[in-house]
C-alpha cells in the first residue's frame, strides 16, 4: 500500500480532479478494447456517460466484432467510442495515445491470455504481459507528472498467478505460477504495486478469477466446449477433444466483472482485489451441464486428448472475494447454470446460421478450423 505521503497526494488530486470533470464527461483508456473484458467494459463505462477510448492492434482481418456494435462514426456527431491504433510492444506509441486521450481511468487488459499458448510463446508472453505493463505504467508516471493530475489505473490480474497455491486463494494468498501467462501477470502486478508505492500513483490490481460469456475467445476451453455443443446439435460436428477434466475453476460472468474493475477505481485510495464467485466446478462439470442443455449425451462425443494437458497443471483455483464484497459493494449476479445456458444458447444460434449458410449451397470451412484443438 501507498505511504502516507502518497495517500495524501491521491487525495488533493482527486479533489482537484473532481473540480475540473465534474461539468464534463470522464474519459476512459481501455487498452485491450475489443477483448472480451474490454467490450464488456466499453457497454459499462458509456452507460455512465464516459467517453471511451479503446487501444488496439492493427490485424490484416477485421478484429473489432465485439465492439462494432458500439462503434460511431468519427464524422457524425455524438460519438462516444474512438479507437486508436498501438500495442503493449510499443512505448512510443503507448505515450501518444496517453497524451492524445488525456484519461481520468486507464484500464489495461491488454495481454497474451492463452495460458496453454504461453507455453508455446514463453517470450513474446512475458514481453507484453510483463514488459508490457510495465511500459504502459512508466508512460502513466511521466503523463501525470507533466499533467499534475490524478490519473486513476485499473491492472488485470489473473488467478493463474496463484497456480499451485492450495485454495481457497485471497490477496494475502501467496503467488505460486504454473505458465509463463501466470509468471508473467505476477511480474505485472508487482510492477505495478511497485509503482504505487514508489511514485504515489492511483494503481489497482484485479485478480480476476476465471471470467466467461458468450464473447469468450473459441480456443478457451469454455467456449470450446459450447461451441461444439452447438455444431453437434445442428450435426456439423460429432468430437469434442479436451485434456484435463479434473481441473476445477471459480467461473463467473465477464459483464459482472468489469462492474467491479470500475468500483476498484471510485474508491478514495487504491488497493488489490480478489474478484470470484468463491464457487468452484471441474471442467467435467462444465462440460456435462453444456451437453445437457442441448439434450446431448456428453459421453457420447467428448474424448481426452494427452495433447492438450499443461506442461505443469494447475488443480484448483477458488475465489476468496469478501474483500471485494465488503468494501466495494461487489457481487456476481450470473450464477454457473445461467452462465453455461447463455453460452450454449448463444453457441446453438451460431450453429444453426453455420447449418443454414451450409444447406444453401455456401459452406465454407467452420470459423477458426485450423485451431479447433486449441487449448
Amino acid at each position: 500500500m501507498p505511504s502516507s505521503d502518497s495517500g495524501s497526494s491521491f487525495l488533493l488530486m482527486a479533489h482537484a480532479n473532481l473540480m475540473v470533470t465534474s461539468c464534463m464527461a470522464k474519459r476512459a483508456l481501455i487498452i485491450g478494447v475489443t477483448g472480451q473484458d474490454g467490450s464488456y467494459l466499453t457497454e459499462f463505462l458509456l452507460a455512465k456517460g464516459y467517453d471511451v477510448h479503446g487501444l488496439m492492434r492493427r490485424a490484416s482481418l477485421f478484429n473489432t466484432d465485439r465492439v462494432d456494435h458500439l462503434y460511431h462514426d468519427p464524422h457524425l456527431a455524438g460519438a462516444k467510442l474512438t479507437l486508436h491504433y498501438g500495442d503493449l510492444t510499443d512505448g512510443t506509441a503507448l505515450r501518444r495515445v496517453l497524451h492524445t486521450v488525456d484519461p481520468d481511468e486507464v484500464y489495461n487488459l491488454g495481454a497474451q491470455s492463452h495460458v496453454k499458448v504461453s507455453f508455446d510463446i514463453p517470450e513474446y508472453t512475458a514481453e507484453v504481459v510483463a514488459v508490457g505493463t510495465l511500459r504502459l505504467i512508466e508512460a502513466l508516471r511521466d503523463h501525470v507528472m507533466h499533467r499534475g493530475r490524478l490519473v486513476r489505473y485499473y491492472q488485470a490480474g489473473s488467478s493463474e498467478m496463484f497456480g499451485a497455491a492450495p485454495p481457497p486463494q485471497s490477496e494475502r494468498t501467496p503467488f505460486y505460477p504454473r505458465s509463463p501467462y501466470g509468471v508473467s501477470k505476477a511480474a505485472a502486478h508487482w510492477f505495478a504495486v511497485n509503482y504505487r508505492e514508489a511514485y504515489g500513483l492511483f494503481i489497482c490490481n484485479g485478480i480476476l478469477f476465471n471470467h466467461e460469456s458468450p464473447r469468450r475467445g473459441e480456443t478457451f476451453v469454455t467456449r470450446k466446449v459450447t461451441r461444439a455443443v452447438g455444431r453437434i446439435s445442428q450435426g456439423l460436428q460429432d468430437k469434442l477433444y479436451l485434456g484435463n477434466l479434473e481441473a476445477q475453476r471459480d467461473w463467473g460472468y465477464a459483464g459482472d466483472y468489469v462492474e467491479a474493475m470500475w468500483l476498484m477505481l471510485q474508491r478514495e485510495r487504491p488497493d488489490d482485489y480478489v474478484i470470484a464467485t468463491g464457487e468452484a466446478h471441474s471442467v467435467r462439470d462444465f462440460v456435462q451441464l453444456a451437453f445437457a442443455e442441448a439434450g446431448l449425451d456428453w459421453q457420447r462425443h467428448v474424448a481426452v486428448d494427452d495433447r492438450y494437458f499443461r506442461p505443469t497443471e494447475v488443480d484448483a483455483l477458488l475465489g476468496d472475494a469478501r474483500k471485494a464484497r465488503r468494501l466495494l459493494g461487489w457481487q456476481p449476479q450470473v450464477t454457473f447454470v445461467e452462465l453455461i445456458r447463455m453460452m450454449v444458447a448463444r453457441d446453438i444460434d451460431l450453429a444453426r446460421r453455420e447449418l443454414a449458410v451450409n444447406q444453401a449451397g455456401f459452406a465454407d470451412p467452420a470459423r477458426g478450423a485450423a485451431l479447433a484443438g486449441g487449448d
